[in-house]
């Protein structure tokens, strides 16, 4: 091949580009082969190399070209007439992109600069043609580029089912591990594994987020004031924080993408049932009218989820000061609390009710009314709650199944019947005629058709009723949980516990006040209210104390 060079003599000056897509590449020496491979064409081209670019661990794909600082660059240069030609080793190191790629080749080339592969020639636009070949090797570039994304996302989505780390941050609460699981490549690769110190951060976050109200900014406060730190000596921030409440990781899941897991026990840190509840308050807390405080600093046990009877609008926390003067002669500023209706305040006439009530005095009845429902729970057998007619439901739907099942059964019986006497027919040696032959079977399918479907309406009647018994079941264990914990608990957990047990609480005048709870299932409802009537004299008693407190 004749050497090119320019029209004065001297040899064309040459810009050569070398690209890897990732770092791995740059282990395997891939660079220094297109740099050999380039130098040797150039020089039997008779060209000067006089600028040499490297681009490492830069996808051709993922990255325009205008992010990409030697293309950048290399094309200022092009404008400013420093050299003749752009030498790659193939053309797609310029590019993957086939919205972008082949439009950069051509911007060289009008721009008076030639454009060379090492393994594939000059690229030309001297006809349409080679506009069109241009486009079609940059949508095939691009092509193949997506099917390798498609492949290693298929890849890693399969190793993440698998419960295999497939790199990436390591969430607070784990560490890397060597176990001898190799690659591919038979490289040994790490797992993750439980970092007992920062799980029982983890586990301290969760507990004063679902049982005591913490916020995301007070956590943050909380963990400042007590000396935690994350992994990198620092503070906790907000932001930070609500990432650690929302993974799943923490249930013994791993996920990746749309890709998951099943449970893991090694990577366990909490249980399902906090994380579900810590997802239930976040999501709750974004709602506009939620019954979960935001927060459970105040001094008040209702927030959120009191009403005024009369309007019924809902009522704020406030709060005023005075001076008192105590018997030995000093003066303390005493804080007094109160729900206020605003409606009322805001709109005189419009509220027949009070405009405010002594948070003491609420919460006081609140709190005793509270605690008999709780002594109602744990002094009843979980029989006594949980069956009755729920479970005859169970039983019904459980003898509509069968039978139903039987129903099915038979039919299909009754048409193997008819389908085997179909040869008897033929062969003359059945009473039967065809045209009634045909119309049982034509009959005993519809019937069939319909058994199924009853079938199926059975089945899953049955299977609704099992859920929901299963439902009712957590929902008793819950409640006896929180009968365990009220006496026990700070305040702030309390507050969680009653938001969760009171729906709400409705105040009138002279503190007339009506609670809906939060509860589901109509047993213990019906239960509460045969034990309310029972004990309605106590409750009478124990409230007007209250009120005279």
């Amino acid at each position: 091949m004749d050497k090119i060079i320019d029209s004065d003599g001297s040899p064309k000056r040459v810009y050569c580009l070398y690209r890897v897509s990732t770092l791995g590449q740059v282990e395997k020496d891939d660079i220094p082969m297109q740099k050999q491979r380039c130098r040797e064409f150039a020089d039997t081209q008779g060209w000067k190399i006089i600028k040499e670019f490297s681009e490492k661990g830069v996808s051709g794909f993922k990255v325009s070209a205008k992010d990409r600082d030697a293309i950048q660059h290399i094309q200022q240069d092009a404008v400013a007439k420093k050299f003749d030609i752009l030498l790659v080793f193939m053309f797609d190191r310029l590019g993957r992109r086939d919205d972008e790629t082949p439009f950069v080749v051509e911007w060289f080339v009008k721009n008076g600069v030639e454009v060379w592969s090492a393994m594939e020639g000059q690229q030309r636009f001297d006809s349409h043609v080679d506009k069109l070949m241009n486009y079609i090797r940059y949508w095939q570039a691009s092509g193949e580029s997506l099917k390798t994304s498609v492949r290693v996302k298929t890849r890693l989505g399969q190793l993440t089912e698998e419960g295999l780390y497939t790199g990436g941050s390591i969430p607070f609460g784990y560490r890397l591990v060597k176990r001898g699981r190799v690659n591919k490549r038979n490289r040994e690769v790490s797992d993750l594994a439980i970092d007992e110190n920062e799980a029982e951060i983890v586990r301290l976050i969760f507990h004063k987020y679902v049982d005591e109200g913490f916020g995301a900014q007070r956590l943050c406060r909380f963990l400042h004031d007590n000396g935690i730190k994350s992994r990198d000596g620092k503070g906790f921030p907000n932001t930070s924080l609500n990432r650690i409440i929302k993974n799943v990781m923490y249930t013994g899941i791993l996920k990746n993408g749309d890709s998951q897991s099943q449970y893991i026990d090694g990577l366990r840190i909490i249980d399902d049932d906090v994380f579900v509840h810590a997802q239930d308050i976040m999501r709750q807390r974004t709602q506009p009218h939620s019954s979960i405080p935001l927060n459970c600093k105040g001094k008040s046990l209702l927030v959120g989820n009191i009403f005024c009877a009369h309007c019924g609008n809902r009522l704020t926390l406030t709060t005023s000061g005075r001076k008192k003067k105590m018997p030995d002669g000093s003066v303390q500023k005493e804080i007094r609390m109160r729900y206020q209706c605003h409606y009322k305040v805001r709109h005189p006439g419009g509220c027949d009710g009070q405009s405010g009530y002594s948070v003491k005095k609420v919460d006081a009845i609140v709190d005793q009314l509270i605690r008999m429902k709780f002594s109602e729970i744990t002094a009843a057998s979980e029989s006594e709650i949980l069956s009755g007619q729920h479970e005859k439901d169970i039983e019904l739907a459980k003898s509509k199944y069968e039978m139903a099942k039987t129903h099915l059964l038979n039919k299909q019986n009754e048409l193997d019947d008819y389908k085997s006497e179909t040869l008897k027919v033929i062969r003359g040696e059945s009473r039967m005629s065809v045209d009634l032959l045909n119309t049982m079977v034509v009959e005993t399918e519809a019937q069939i058709k319909d058994a199924q479907s009853t079938l199926d309406a059975a089945d899953m009647e049955l299977k609704t009723l099992l859920a929901t018994s299963e439902n009712r079941k957590r929902e008793y264990d819950r409640l006896l949980s929180w009968a365990d914990l009220y006496d026990k608990s700070s305040f702030a957990a309390k507050k969680m516990i009653v938001s969760q047990f009171i729906k709400s609480v409705r105040v009138g005048r002279d503190y007339n006040i009506e609670v809906d709870f939060n509860v589901s299932f109509d047993e213990f409802q019906s239960y509460c209210g045969v034990k309310a009537k029972e004990s309605v004299e106590a409750e009478d008693t124990a409230l007007a104390l209250v009120r005279t407190a």
